[in-house]
């Protein structure tokens, strides 16, 4: 076969391999990947009291981080409505297993988040192999790109979202003789499920350049369909947040920034293909 004709072929296909050998390199992958979200986990599990009184507990206090810098944007601004100085709940855990039962799930969930970079390489390098040569160049930086998205959406969710959406959430009553008692599990469970989800939109941009790198998405049809994305993204917001319109709308407004960054990144890539396209035509007709 010339050499040209094999360059172009995915590495699976240079290398033969067995169904059974394809599920064994699968399998040492999912257990490398595993490995490292338990190690990570473990660590959690045994720092409970940094872990807990400093990171998941701590946007349930007015001394976090994100309170402190709009008490002194308020002060600045001679704004006093900005500053939040009350979180008017408690936390409590009903079960007698409760604290115990979250304490490891949280520490997995936490471990997992840390090692996503490492279980994402884990992956892309079983997937990698079967890849043709240009598909392995158009994803160079794929894993870089793909963690460095997941960790700002992380943060973005931790240090925006979730604590502006517990003052919001502690501060509404339906009457003044209701107090606010919330769940162990259900604080955990909102924190972690704004976390999450904000960190997994943030992968917009990675996933717009691999469809327009397909041909499945244009910079016009993105424009085109601008105000329908809009919709779309609200109701994203509304899916994967608490039922409030604060952490709707927090997680709406990035999520159109990134969808304009996203129509830059399209565009780019479509004039970028044009280019290549052009110097190839040009070589075809020069005969080199």
């Amino acid at each position: 076969m010339p050499l040209d004709q094999t360059d172009s072929l995915p590495e699976s296909e240079t290398k033969e391999m067995t169904f059974l050998e394809h599920l064994e390199e699968l399998r040492w992958h999912l257990i490398r990947a595993l490995l490292a979200i338990v190690i990570f986990a473990v660590v959690v599990f045994m720092a409970k009291d940094f872990v807990w009184h400093d990171i998941i507990l701590a946007p349930s206090r007015t001394d976090f981080w994100t309170y402190r810098m709009l008490c002194q944007a308020a002060d600045y601004l001679h704004s006093d409505g900005l500053c939040i100085d009350d979180l008017p709940f408690i936390i409590q855990s009903r079960k007698m297993t409760g604290q115990f039962t979250m304490h490891i799930t949280t520490s997995v969930l936490i471990g997992l988040i840390i090692s996503f970079p490492y279980v994402f390489w884990e992956i892309w390098r079983f997937i990698k192999p079967g890849l043709y040569e240009k598909e392995r160049r158009n994803t160079r930086g794929a894993v870089f790109w793909v963690s460095l998205l997941f960790m700002i959406g992380v943060l973005f969710g931790y240090y925006i979202i979730a604590p502006l959406s517990v003052n919001f959430l502690a501060h509404y009553r339906v009457d003044q003789s209701i107090h606010n008692e919330f769940e162990l599990i259900n604080y955990v469970s909102t924190i972690s499920t704004i976390v999450i989800a904000t960190a997994l939109l943030f992968q917009l941009p990675i996933i717009v350049y691999v469809l327009t790198k397909a041909g499945l998405v244009t910079p016009q049809l993105m424009k085109t369909y601008r105000r329908h994305a809009i919709i779309v993204i609200l109701i994203l917001g509304a899916i994967l947040t608490p039922p409030d319109p604060i952490s709707q709308i927090l997680v709406a407004i990035p999520l159109f920034g990134l969808y304009q960054i996203s129509i830059f990144i399209s565009a780019a890539v479509v004039k970028a293909d044009a280019l290549k396209e052009q110097k190839f035509l040009t070589r075809k007709k020069n005969g080199t």
